[in-house]
């Protein structure tokens, strides 16, 4: 038995800048643990210890990720051991080709009954990868889940749901997306960093996981079209319903 978190070492949005033509320059933003993995590498953790089962760190990225930094910064916060992907023509791929990247990892692993993820990464917020991962693995997938415990037939899972929440009862292998509140954060501390440094992260090429070509290719950009603002100032509400109404906006 194997839980499996797939992690992303991503760059902080906030030191991105953006040039005349619309265009991110990332060349100056630091790389991270993604904002929200944390937590679910946390919910990871307490899951893998109530079980006795072994917590595996995956992720796809350049070969950044298979650097010290990002390695120590992954496997102090609970991991047993990770499996990356590290190359630097990732950088380009689409959601769709790294989702595929992480299934291989992840079939690479004996035993896995769930693969956690982020809410989202911090460098584009999309929400999509816990999806496109599960299609590609044909497991069903769970978002804003805030809690799971191990249950005889399966899984009991916890979702956040407008008003509320709901449980879920599944049996079998599921992607679970974590919420970003789950659970409470634990800091590595410095026995955790030291620790981490000794712990087995295996690197593997795309050769090794052969994923099919899919490509993406911007055919070009462009800014919305300024439109001239008239200055209108209305007297009161009536005036404003009756210029929208004019305007066929109402």
């Amino acid at each position: 038995m194997t839980i499996v978190v797939a992690y992303k070492w991503a760059s902080n949005p906030q030191d991105a800048s953006v040039d005349a033509e619309g265009v991110v320059d990332w060349s100056r933003a630091k790389p991270a643990l993604s904002e929200y993995d944390p937590v679910a590498i946390q919910v990871g953790r307490e899951l893998a210890t109530a079980i006795g089962s072994e917590l595996v760190g995956v992720s796809v990225g350049t070969s950044a990720v298979n650097g010290s930094m990002a390695k120590k910064a992954a496997m102090s916060r609970g991991f047993d051991r990770g499996l990356v992907l590290a190359e630097d023509e990732s950088a380009d791929w689409n959601r769709t080709r790294v989702a595929q990247a992480l299934a291989g990892l992840v079939r690479r692993i004996d035993g896995v009954d769930l693969v956690l993820t982020g809410d989202a990464s911090i460098d584009e917020n999309a929400k999509l990868v816990s999806a496109l991962l599960a299609g590609h693995l044909g497991w069903p997938c769970l978002q804003d889940v805030t809690g799971a415990e191990r249950t005889d037939d399966g899984w009991s899972i916890v979702q956040a749901v407008p008003g509320g929440t709901r449980t879920i009862a599944i049996a079998g292998p599921a992607v679970l997306a974590i919420a970003s509140d789950a659970a409470q954060v634990k800091v590595p501390g410095m026995k955790d960093i030291l620790a981490a440094g000794r712990k087995t992260v295996e690197a593997v090429t795309a050769a090794d996981l052969e994923p099919s070509s899919v490509e993406l290719a911007v055919a070009g950009r462009s800014r919305p079209t300024a439109r001239a603002r008239r200055n209108r100032i209305v007297a009161d509400a009536a005036e404003l319903v009756s210029a929208l109404r004019a305007d066929g906006l109402l």
